[in-house]
């Protein structure tokens, strides 16, 4: 399981600092590929197949605006996937992604963010930011439990996933739908 994840404050592509650019690739797609590098080698050793899974976004679905950067790299790691199940199928190793929505840890639930969603507000709070963030779904939630992701990772990972390789899995509550 390949887990990676830095978020950084939004702006226009063209306003971007190279340097807040290269921090997000660095970390959040480079830092996958590095993973998988040092790691397929012992998968494929063990000569029993095995799964390997990448978290990438729904940002790595889709575009996402003033946040180009984390898109750009949530995209690379759906390329990084889709690349390592071509290459390592003939091995019996399973290669897929999960793309989450917004999930209720720190990285979503805290004070920047709730300023960047609610500019309106002096002194936003998780409450005034709740109403904003179930607009971006389908399914009457604001965001999922890490649980469901790790529900999502179990099922990918398990015998019972056995055929489902080079898949982008959404726990979403229906963003992409929208």
């Amino acid at each position: 399981m390949a887990n990676a994840g830095l978020a950084s404050d939004g702006d226009a592509m063209d306003k971007m600092s190279e340097q807040t650019w290269r921090d997000m690739i660095d970390v959040n797609m480079t830092g996958v590929w590095m993973t998988t590098r040092v790691s397929v080698p012992h998968i494929v050793a063990g000569g029993r197949g095995g799964s390997i899974l990448l978290t990438s976004s729904i940002g790595g679905l889709r575009a996402v605006p003033n946040i180009g950067h984390y898109a750009a790299a949530e995209h690379g790691v759906i390329g990084i996937m889709r690349s390592l199940a071509m290459e390592l199928g003939d091995k019996n190793i399973r290669v897929n992604a999960i793309c989450p929505t917004n999930v209720a840890t720190p990285m979503l639930l805290n004070e920047p963010t709730f300023r960047m969603f609610r500019p309106d507000l002096e002194n936003p709070t998780v409450d005034d930011f709740i109403p904003v963030a179930q607009m971006f779904h389908v399914l009457p939630i604001a965001w999922v439990e890490p649980e469901d992701i790790s529900n999502a990772v179990l099922f990918l990972a398990s015998d019972e996933a056995r055929y489902i390789t080079g898949v982008a899995l959404p726990v979403d509550g229906g963003m992409m739908l929208k």
